[in-house]
């Protein structure tokens, strides 16, 4: 069971991106942002997704 992926809540996931959850909520209205799942009336995020939001984001400088 160590394989699960972990899932987080949209403040866990606000607190780790720096986006507002307001804005999350509006991404999840938009249908675009980070990926999600809906269990009910919570919202979960998959560290994983999380991760590659964030790297999809990443900016390499080039070299002087």
């Amino acid at each position: 069971m160590q394989n699960l992926p972990k899932y987080l809540t949209e403040r866990e996931v606000s607190e780790l991106t720096r986006i507002g959850m307001k804005t999350l909520q509006q991404h999840r209205w938009l249908k675009k942002g980070i990926a999600y799942s809906r269990l009910d009336r919570s919202i979960r995020y998959r560290l994983d997704d999380v991760l590659a939001f964030m790297e999809s984001g990443r900016v390499e400088p080039e070299a002087v």
